[in-house]
């Protein structure tokens, strides 16, 4: 457990300093450009390129010892950013700034590749709870892990406000490159993790990118496939929040409160970590993810239905007690179902298809929520038709969306409960 407890300190590390620049980069889109389209569509491509390069990092996770992979992964984000902060001081301010010019798309999408090759790190971390842990301590380390990522966002969202508040995105982007460079010296020289040798899969062909492999791994195990298309369709709903969340927040308050909202309320990631970590998550932890969608809709359906931002605030911080039990619920199921050798690639699909749909609603919702909702509910006739719901305030558009998502979220999550999958993969994760 130590050098389980080593990763996560540097986990801690490098997830500070990834989700510090991705706040500071979506708070600097939005009060630069003033367009929720341009927040949505930074986001989805995000989300995208999660989706398309999640495959290959699976595939490198399981043909490679995993501190290599870590390391790999350090390095090219810490290139991203230097590449990041070179293109910052080489182009003027109104070049940066306009979403219509390729320069900003340029800036916006080196520092998003910094990002998203971060998520190989993560894929190597959640097989390395297989590698370190005991089997029946796997749902509190997915646990313990979701608390880590709690408190890098608390550090990150309130230090990310005020960065970009105080001072600007040169000296965030500084901040953020001293960041990486230390955890990757940390990664290097301070963290073991004991792989004497890498665990091959027979069936694999070295040269080619194993999705056969991945699906035989999946559709081996009763109702995997049906988890991870539900966890898709999780992400479908939940890009309406990732696209119109900060918005929404900056609607309600200035960038610097903003800032500290979501660092207040991040705790919930923290509780709800450290909740897992010591409870567990009972003898069915799909059961557990099932019941969590159900409070998350419910929540979708009451926590805008008002322009009030305590409301927001308390809504807020009750989903990210939620989330990281919904988290550790998926990993622990496919940590124990699924042969060590392909979690790597299977970590990698599901990531990949689950990340593949969030882009899909934030470039549909982000358009939509621009050119129509939020119009249509500063007229007359969208207050008069939705006025007794949504009562009035600048946000109305955007509520709207929060209300649809979050009944559609809940009817999905009662409908699991009745499926075949749910009950075959239940039966087959108790005999494992």
């Amino acid at each position: 457990m130590k050098y389980f407890y080593g990763v996560l300190v540097n986990t801690l590390i490098a997830n500070v300093t990834s989700s510090f620049l991705w706040f500071a980069l979506t708070f600097w889109i939005y009060l630069e450009t003033k367009s929720v389209m341009a927040t949505a569509i930074v986001g989805g491509s995000y989300m995208l390129l999660v989706a398309i390069f999640s495959l290959v990092f699976g595939l490198i996770v399981d043909r490679n010892k995993k501190k290599n992979v870590m390391v790999l992964s350090s390095a090219i984000t810490l290139g991203m950013y230097v590449l990041a902060g070179l293109l910052y001081m080489a182009f003027p301010k109104s070049d940066l700034t306009n979403w219509q010019s390729i320069i900003f798309w340029l800036f916006g999408m080196t520092i998003l590749l910094g990002g998203v090759v971060e998520n190989m790190r993560n894929i190597a971390l959640s097989t390395t709870v297989t590698l370190l842990v005991p089997k029946d301590r796997h749902d509190k380390a997915n646990g313990l892990v979701g608390s880590v990522q709690g408190v890098a966002f608390l550090v990150t969202s309130v230090f990310s406000g005020l960065s970009i508040g105080l001072l600007g995105m040169g000296w965030t982007l500084i901040i953020a490159n001293v960041l990486t460079a230390i955890s990757l010296f940390h990664l290097l020289f301070f963290v073991p993790i004991p792989e004497k040798q890498i665990v091959h899969d027979p069936e694999v062909d070295s040269k080619k990118l194993d999705v056969k492999g991945s699906l035989k791994a999946i559709r081996a195990v009763p109702g995997l496939f049906a988890l991870i298309l539900f966890s898709t369709f999780n992400n479908f709903m939940g890009g309406a929040y990732m696209a119109l969340m900060d918005p929404y927040g900056l609607t309600l308050f200035s960038v610097e409160m903003w800032g500290i909202v979501l660092g207040v309320t991040s705790t919930g990631f923290i509780i709800g970590g450290l909740v897992v970590a010591k409870k567990g998550l009972g003898k069915n932890p799909l059961r557990t993810l099932l019941f969590i969608n159900v409070a998350v809709g419910i929540l979708g359906l009451t926590f805008t239905i008002r322009e009030w931002w305590l409301l927001y605030v308390v809504g807020m911080l009750v989903f990210m007690c939620l989330m990281p039990a919904a988290e550790a619920a998926e990993q622990t199921v496919i940590q124990r179902v699924v042969p060590f050798q392909r979690q790597g690639r299977v970590f990698g699909f599901a990531q990949s298809i689950e990340a593949a749909a969030s882009p899909i609603t934030a470039f549909l919702i982000g358009p939509i929520a621009q050119f129509w909702l939020i119009p249509y509910m500063k007229s007359d006739a969208g207050k008069a038709q939705f006025g007794w719901l949504l009562g009035d305030g600048d946000a109305r558009g955007m509520a709207l969306v929060f209300v649809v998502v979050g009944l559609i979220t809940t009817a999905a999550a009662l409908l699991a409960f009745k499926s075949w999958s749910y009950r075959h993969l239940t039966a087959f994760y108790a005999k494992s």
